[in-house]
């Protein structure tokens, strides 16, 4: 396959996106990758991340590719995993306690950090509504994280969320309670599913 094609296919196989990275690893020289840039007119979105310009632009990705320390959790997860009856106002995502995350608040994202040992906790990958995948945190951690953090969460987003917890067929509760021991919301989690579990 030659480089154009093999580049073709990239972009077309990640909707219209395409990173610098991406085609170094795939063998792309940085010179050759910046003459297909041109050529095939694409947009610069990000540092290192080119679209197509008939591409649909996925917020979603693109956040996480210019910073790939972000975890979708919280309102977002809830969102993304089917948990939510709205799309969230901002975008919530996970980072390690440390992390510089001046920019991401300067964009309106809503960031929480944890301790590193607790930061890949319950990390599924997903894809977005525009078909990209995507670092999420799954159900049972999502559910650890917003009852944690009740105080910053509307109480009829966390009150949907148990509900449709509640109501899925892949639901773990054993290691939905696992983790409520871990992120010590265990007495409140218990009260919640005395409600709504038969």
């Amino acid at each position: 396959m030659s480089k154009k094609k093999l580049l073709d296919a990239l972009l077309k196989a990640n909707n219209g996106i395409l990173k610098t990275t991406d085609a170094i690893d795939a063998g792309i020289s940085k010179s050759y990758f910046s003459e297909y840039v041109r050529h095939a007119k694409l947009e610069k979105a990000s540092q290192g991340i080119y679209i197509a310009s008939d591409a649909w632009i996925d917020e979603m990705f693109l956040l996480q590719a210019r910073f790939p320390q972000a975890i979708f959790s919280h309102e977002t997860a809830l969102y993304l995993l089917d948990m939510a009856n709205r799309e969230p106002l901002q975008f919530t995502i996970t980072v390690k306690h440390g992390y510089h995350n001046d920019n991401l608040k300067a964009q309106g994202v809503k960031v929480y950090s944890v301790k590193p040992e607790l930061y890949e906790l319950g990390v599924v990958k997903i894809f977005s509504p525009n078909n990209h995948e995507l670092k999420v945190y799954n159900a049972e951690r999502t559910i650890c994280d917003v009852i944690r953090s009740r105080s910053n969460i509307e109480i009829q987003d966390l009150q949907t969320a148990m509900k449709e917890y509640v109501k899925r067929n892949d639901k773990n509760l054993p290691l939905l309670m696992k983790y409520a021991k871990m992120f010590r919301v265990e007495r409140i989690l218990r009260q919640y599913l005395e409600v709504l579990l038969p």
